[in-house]
């Protein structure tokens, strides 16, 4: 009794009964908190689902889940990759379980037996021979042989797919649009009827097969279902290229970080080849690049206006001067010490192609004959000899205090030639025609040109033929010397580069250029339609094996066969290359390739079309422009074009 008489008065006590009220209070405050907590699911679950028999909805939207059963007895790789690819919201779910080797053997052995005492009955009773029992029987024992030596492995393969669509029309027209395209490869699929609870189960991230609906793959099999077969070529920083054709995403890419960026382009006449590259160096300069152009075929002009960039015009009636003996003023103390003798190995391949080495190859003509030697070993040490002659009563010297000094020129090497021992008066005989003779003048004296601008073309369309390659040669050799003294990011742009290739030492020149291009920052892109000749010289392979990115445009049904083998194009791909229309090629850029649509704005392409029904068009509506500006009526509404 005095117990109880205790317990009523704590009861009672006012300090008690405030401490429970405060702990109430704390219970109902982490309540109300622990109900506004939103945990992982909540973010992540629908607002609700309801499942019905064929299909469900989820939220609101409508959904189908559906399994493969069937396969045709032969699946080509990549036969996933027109759903994987597919320009519909869909979920892919795929379960793989291997299985004992041993016990897939017995049951091998197993069928086959089963199938032959099929067979012999049939036999026995007359019936006609059935040929899927005996393709079956074929099958089974070659999955046999290659289990038991380990060759394959054996996997239980199950595939489930989810559409996804507004409305039940929507989802029914995608649904019939999946099943053809799968049909179509004899692979056969059924909606999960009165089962789509479970095949949604299985179809999200929770590694729950509860369909449960299975076929037997080899490994062979099973890796032509590998679902990653779209090619993504995007990246965040780069310049657009055009259109993956795999899965319409953009082609954004930065040749600069590959190994190299260096890129060779190859196509047939008019498929597009100059268009593509004249966009790339376009939107290049937006980023700050520098672009320099030898153009072949006056087909650069009109960008080079449009940009302001500079456009240099080589003939033998211009103004204009290279002196293929300048050196580069190069910061690097080891470049600098090295700077003279570089540029006196560039002058001998130079010189060889001018006293002998084109001609020679000239008259080999189409038959294939490797021309001679332009100069024998006793020439070449005599010519060597009078270049470091000749360098020197300039005051050159290996110094690179001394490369400041005035160059000389070819006039000034004939001068030292003529009055030389040995074979120098001969040499000067051969040299003669480059310093008063026909083609006097060029590139026999000081360069009257200083490049400070963002983009450069050398137009040599104007020269001889026999002329044009020894061009090409200097105009490289004088980018070059420029892109050392400086090294910012360029591209330089060989348009036509079998010009090149025809002749050893330009080609040689041409691809040490290639090699050494990385370390000053500096991509070269050679462009070329003669695929067949290109490919056959050395060092037109070599100068392909060394680019990092490679773009083929639409080629000739010969070309085909010669691209295949070198880049290893697949059946498909080698079908297509000469069945692309103009614009679309293959992308080459590391080890990744996809198919390509350039694309480029109004604006771009009136700046960069070389397609005389375009131009035409521009030239007509730029008429009547001028003319509604005179009569003082101006639309502007045709005017605008938008931009990439």
């Amino acid at each position: 009794m005095k117990f109880g008489n205790q317990q009523q008065a704590a009861s009672n006590d006012p300090v008690v009964i405030a401490q429970q009220q405060q702990l109430r209070e704390q219970q109902e405050v982490q309540q109300a908190f622990q109900k506004g907590v939103t945990a992982l699911r909540d973010f992540i679950a629908p607002s609700s689902i309801e499942f019905s028999p064929g299909y469900f909805q989820l939220g609101t939207r409508i959904a189908r889940t559906f399994y493969v059963y069937g396969y045709p007895r032969t699946v080509n790789t990549g036969w996933l990759s027109s759903l994987v690819n597919l320009d519909e919201i869909l979920d892919i779910s795929m379960f793989i379980y291997p299985v004992e080797s041993q016990v897939v053997m017995e049951n091998l052995r197993k069928k086959v037996s089963q199938l032959e005492a099929g067979l012999q009955i049939d036999a026995e009773k007359g019936r006609v021979r059935d040929p899927a029992k005996q393709s079956a029987i074929q099958d089974a024992e070659e999955m046999r042989d290659k289990l038991q030596v380990g060759e394959e492995r054996f996997f239980r393969f199950g595939l489930y797919l989810t559409l996804y669509a507004e409305n039940l029309d929507e989802l029914d027209y995608v649904t019939h649009k999946v099943e053809s395209m799968l049909g179509q490869q004899l692979v056969y699929s059924k909606v999960a009827t009165s089962q789509q609870e479970q095949a949604f189960n299985s179809i999200i991230p929770q590694c729950l097969d509860q369909l449960q609906i299975r076929r037997n793959f080899s490994t062979g099999a099973l890796s032509t279902s590998f679902p990653f077969t779209s090619a993504d070529l995007s990246q965040e920083n780069g310049i657009l290229y055009g259109i993956n054709m795999h899965n319409s995403g953009l082609v954004i890419f930065d040749r600069f970080t590959l190994e190299n960026g260096n890129a060779v382009v190859f196509a047939k006449s008019g498929a597009g080849k100059s268009f593509t590259v004249k966009l790339e160096a376009l939107r290049s300069m937006m980023f700050g690049t520098e672009v320099f152009i030898i153009d072949p075929e006056n087909e650069y002009q009109r960008m080079a206006e449009a940009v302001g960039g500079a456009y240099v015009r080589l003939s033998l009636n211009s103004a204009t001067r290279i002196n293929p003996f300048d050196l580069p003023q190069v910061v690097d103390t080891e470049e600098a010490d090295n700077a003279l003798r570089s540029n006196l190995i560039t002058l001998h391949g130079l010189l060889r192609l001018m006293m002998g080495g084109a001609q020679a190859q000239m008259a080999a003509g189409s038959t294939g004959a490797i021309a001679a030697p332009a100069l024998t070993p006793v020439e070449e040490s005599d010519l060597d000899a009078a270049l470091i002659e000749t360098y020197a009563k300039a005051g050159i010297t290996n110094d690179p205090l001394t490369h400041r000094s005035q160059p000389p020129t070819i006039a000034d090497l004939y001068d030292t030639l003529l009055h030389m021992g040995g074979t120098g008066p001969e040499l000067a005989q051969r040299l003669r025609k480059y310093t008063t003779g026909t083609f006097a003048g060029i590139f026999s004296q000081q360069s009257n040109i200083d490049i400070n601008n963002q983009l450069v073309v050398f137009n040599v369309r104007d020269l001889e033929d026999e002329l044009r390659p020894v061009a090409m040669y200097i105009v490289l050799n004088f980018i070059w010397n420029k892109t050392k003294a400086d090294q910012k990011r360029r591209l330089l742009v060989v348009d036509e580069a079998w010009q090149l290739m025809k002749y050893e030492d330009s080609a040689n020149f041409l691809f040490s250029l290639a090699k050494r291009a990385r370390k000053y920052n500096l991509g070269i892109t050679t462009i070329t339609q003669d695929v067949e000749d290109f490919m056959g010289s050395r060092m037109g392979r070599a100068i392909v094996a060394n680019a990092s990115m490679q773009i083929l445009l639409k080629q000739s049904t010969s070309a085909v066969d010669v691209l295949a083998d070198v880049f290893k194009l697949t059946s498909e791909e080698r079908k297509r290359l000469s069945q692309f229309p103009v614009g679309q090629g293959l992308f080459f850029a590391g080890q990744s390739h996809v198919h390509i649509q350039v694309a480029a704005s109004p604006t771009e392409t009136g700046l960069i079309t070389t397609n005389p029904d375009q131009i035409k068009a521009m030239e007509s509506a730029q008429s009547l422009d001028t003319q509604q500006q005179g009569e003082g009526t101006i639309d502007l509404s045709n005017r605008l074009s938008p931009g990439v």
